[in-house]
């Protein structure tokens, strides 16, 4: 049973003519007539002024200048003294005002991020808008128990499968741990793995260790064909948390930014402060901070390999300060991760930053609205990719499969926002309120100008429930839960994408601890 059908009224009683309608509105829409789609143009909503983005941009390279960084690996120091920056006594890596806004001027812009199917290539660029999932949830929402279970690798594949078949999440990054891998080289090539063979869009993941990364790229390249098709097409992108805040870097995510680099892998720059704990309470200060720690990554890649892509990944969190547990669905978040986007705009570079992650433990009215306001916020302030924003729940420590496919549906309406509203001599509609008020019935419903617009301006919930009292109770009076857990069960039931060919999967296997098991990727079936 589709999605459409659960929601059916049995016997509306209605005439033909609306029933007609409603089964055009479900219809599958070709991509030239849908009104919302992955990268929509944001960013009409700006809470900095033009003045406060030059006193916070001027206030980050400051602390650049004057504080830098500690704890720079030997080879990032080499990389970055050779561009220009100082190593100090006190062990802190230092980088001149005009170094930075140099290598922000040569930095890599205008770059896509591939799919394994081009139909799902990005492009990050400007103020186009895309909605990821992300993040590290180490437990599975439970809805059947109301328990938070420990997550595993078919949890993250499964995870894989739902985004790849919803048409408003356009990136997976991985967005849990897999928790029954237990050796860390396990469990970073089973997530680059799990979650590759799980769908065709752009992946993002992590690793801890360089030698991981190299592995992984090994895979990837099998995949791909060769090292050569890889590099032209690289659909997968490192999110590498190369800064410890405040104004430290990570050792070991350094190599591995290293190796990836090296590799021909996009980078995710991210900083994650936390405001009140590891960033300064002040939103400004946190935004001050998250832009100085990511303006450092970007020179130290660029110091490796000049005009590599990476993603401007300004991810301060918001603590409530009363007990200093991390807030994600807050207001505060919100302005957060808008500010974020315009300092991205600023320097015309990809911004990701995060948006969606709801605090409530589950799928319920709380994470709606948490959910609602951050994700149309990030959207309407243009940020290039919206990460965290599907399925994630307690405020990164939970995710739920269902809340996919809920989340699509909340995208989907932020999307629309994202597009706005567009006034032109045909939209103003002043001829079609004239045939309708002088010649015609008196109403729009069945006007022209009404059947053209019904597909191409309007979106209309996949899940959501837009019955009449009456009709709701016709078919069970039916909550947006239920509807979810349905599709999930469907959709996991049969839903097996196959793109990697079963002999590129063998062979990999043959050389690699793949501990995904055959028969949960529907290997073997007809």
């Amino acid at each position: 049973m589709s999605i459409a059908d659960d929601n059916k009224p049995r016997s509306s009683g209605r005439a033909g003519g609306r029933q007609a309608r409603k089964e055009l509105r479900a219809a599958p829409l070709s991509d030239d007539i849908k009104p919302i789609r992955g990268g929509m143009t944001g960013g009409r909503y700006k809470p900095l002024t033009d003045a406060d983005v030059l006193k916070i941009h001027n206030a980050a390279l400051q602390c650049l200048e004057e504080i830098g960084f500690g704890q720079a690996i030997p080879t990032c120091i080499e990389a970055c003294e050779k561009l220009g920056c100082t190593y100090g006594s006190d062990g802190r890596l230092r980088f001149p005002r005009a170094l930075v806004e140099d290598v922000v001027a040569k930095a890599a812009r205008n770059f896509t991020l591939f799919g394994q199917d081009p139909r799902h290539d990005l492009e990050p660029s400007g103020k186009r808008v895309y909605y990821a999932t992300a993040g590290a949830a180490v437990h599975i929402v439970n809805l059947k128990t109301r328990n938070y279970d420990l997550s595993t690798l078919k949890d993250l594949y499964d995870a894989g499968r739902i985004v790849d078949a919803m048409d408003n999440i356009h990136l997976f990054q991985r967005c849990m741990v897999a928790r029954d891998m237990e050796d860390p080289r396990d469990l970073d090539v089973n997530t680059m793995y799990a979650s590759v063979s799980a769908t065709t869009k752009h992946v993002g993941t992590s690793m801890v260790m360089p030698e991981h990364v190299t592995e992984c790229l090994e895979i990837l390249h099998a995949i791909a064909g060769s090292e050569e098709k890889w590099r032209a097409r690289p659909f997968v992108s490192q999110s590498n948390c190369f800064v410890v805040p405040p104004m430290k870097f990570a050792e070991d995510a350094s190599r591995c930014l290293e190796t990836a680099v090296y590799g021909g892998m996009p980078m995710l720059l991210l900083s994650a402060g936390q405001a009140g704990a590891t960033a300064p309470a002040a939103i400004a200060g946190a935004v001050v901070q998250a832009v100085a720690e990511v303006l450092a990554g970007l020179v130290y890649v660029n110091a490796l390999v000049p005009g590599h892509p990476c993603i401007f990944g300004t991810w301060p969190f918001v603590s409530d300060l009363r007990s200093g547990a991390m807030s994600g669905g807050s207001g505060e978040q919100a302005l957060l991760t808008a500010a974020c986007a315009q300092m991205a705009h600023f320097y015309d570079l990809p911004g990701g930053s995060a948006a969606g992650m709801a605090d409530s433990k589950e799928p319920d009215v709380q994470a709606g609205y948490e959910k609602g306001i951050t994700t149309v916020m990030a959207g309407l302030a243009g940020l290039n990719i919206v990460y965290e924003s599907a399925g994630m729940h307690a405020s990164l420590l939970g995710f739920s499969l269902e809340s996919l496919i809920i989340d699509n549906d909340i995208l989907g309406q932020s999307l629309r926002c994202v597009r706005g509203i567009e006034v032109n001599d045909e939209t103003l509609s002043v001829e079609t309120i004239r045939e309708v008020c002088i010649g015609g019935p008196g109403h729009y419903l069945g006007h022209r100008q009404t059947l053209a617009l019904m597909q191409r301006d309007y979106v209309y919930p996949v899940i959501g429930n837009r019955l009449s009292p009456k009709e709701w109770a016709e078919v069970g009076k039916p909550n947006i839960l239920d509807v979810a857990v349905r599709k999930k069960e469907d959709l996991l039931s049969a839903y097996f994408p196959k793109h990697i060919p079963e002999a590129v999967d063998d062979a990999i296997r043959a050389r690699h601890n793949i501990c995904l098991p055959k028969e949960a990727m529907g290997r073997g079936r007809s």
